[in-house]
């Protein structure tokens, strides 16, 4: 019996790797099926970005970043606000600063990744699915690598009932069942291009799976139904402010604290809105101000309506001369080069509201 498991399981891996062989997407940070390990840098890098993102939205970044910063060397010398930068739109801040992190720490051991699984996860920042996916797809460590589209993958391979987070545990315990020994980097890819391309949350393409042989979940007939999923909560709903403040062509940008939510990132004046408490409706100056249209913004724990307020409506003439906010570090922006400052995405919408045309509406 132990050896028929033994042999569907080596068999399913088989089949794997002949499929993608044949039908592996081409990405700027692989090497083509079967050839030597991609760079590490790029790999890690790349995984880095897609964490909570689409290959689509990563794609423009990664290639800026890597024209920018071609090495980990040359990124881990970069401007903390230069990076902060250059990742504004892609979101989950924190992976920003850690990606800085990281890339000092490996400068620091003479610009080579570490070659293993436990030596990466000892870098800054680097958790075990990272660690993973660089050490299986730079190093050819035979190391189980479980992302979301592996997750969905498993979870209908071995139709694992119970909900998530809780089944994680038995589904990498399953994934590491038919990770092989051999080509382990390419079989980690392959598990994801399926996952992406034939496994997918809605509607799987079944009759063109080259597991569906070996799939319980296609047996019973619903494999959409795994992975199973617990009941959705509402998320909190939180209100506060942002603050335009110009004078002479030019808008006061404040520097977030380097922890927390947006960190380090330039951002306009805020209330003091989190996702634990609305903000206190607090201008950072005394003076006459004039609502300009409201942000409605997803976060992961919360949705937030941002109020955009405008410094003396679009008179400015009574602007003091001293700097807005002396608690926070800041600066004086152009406003015609906005775009360049690297506004996350929510800013970077109430920025829009500021410097709209009177006759153009708001999103809401």
């Amino acid at each position: 019996m132990q050896a028929s498991v033994e042999t569907e399981i080596a068999t399913a891996a088989a089949l794997l790797l002949e499929w993608y062989d044949a039908n592996a997407r081409s990405l700027p940070w692989r090497s083509l099926p079967g050839a030597a390990p991609a760079d590490p840098y790029r790999v890690w890098l790349s995984e880095v970005m897609l964490q909570q993102t689409t290959v689509a939205a990563v794609g423009p970044y990664f290639a800026k970043f890597t024209q920018a910063w071609p090495t980990v060397t040359a990124l881990a010398a970069a401007e903390d606000g230069d990076v902060m930068a250059a990742w504004a739109g892609l979101g989950y801040y924190a992976r920003a600063r850690n990606l800085l992190a990281c890339a000092r720490a490996v400068a620091a051991l003479g610009g080579a990744f570490p070659q293993t699984e436990a030596a990466l996860r000892a870098l800054p920042g680097v958790g075990d699915y990272t660690a993973a996916a660089v050490a299986a797809i730079a190093f050819d460590e035979p190391a189980v690598v479980v992302d979301a589209n592996v997750e969905r993958v498993v979870s209908r391979l071995f139709a694992i009932s119970e909900p998530l987070p809780g089944a994680r545990r038995a589904i990498r315990a399953a994934t590491a069942t038919i990770t092989p020994g051999e080509r382990p980097g390419d079989f980690a890819q392959a598990m994801m291009d399926l996952g992406s391309g034939i496994c997918t949350v809605r509607a799987p393409r079944c009759l063109l799976c080259p597991l569906r042989p070996h799939c319980r979940a296609a047996r019973e007939g619903d494999p959409a139904a795994y992975p199973v999923k617990p009941p959705k909560q509402a998320k909190p709903r939180r209100q506060g402010r942002a603050y335009w403040i110009e004078r002479d062509g030019q808008v006061w940008l404040v520097t977030r604290p380097g922890k927390g939510m947006l960190g380090g990132m330039r951002a306009l004046p805020d209330d003091g809105w989190s996702a634990r408490a609305d903000g206190s409706g607090t201008p950072p100056l005394d003076g006459p101000w004039q609502a300009a249209g409201t942000v409605a913004h997803g976060f992961t724990h919360f949705d937030l309506d941002l109020q955009l307020m405008l410094f003396g409506g679009n008179d400015f003439a009574t602007l003091p001369d001293n700097e807005p906010d002396k608690d926070q570090s800041g600066e004086w922006w152009p406003v015609e080069s906005i775009g360049a400052a690297g506004l996350p995405t929510l800013f970077a919408r109430a920025a829009r509201y500021a410097t709209a045309r009177p006759s153009e509406e708001a999103d809401r």
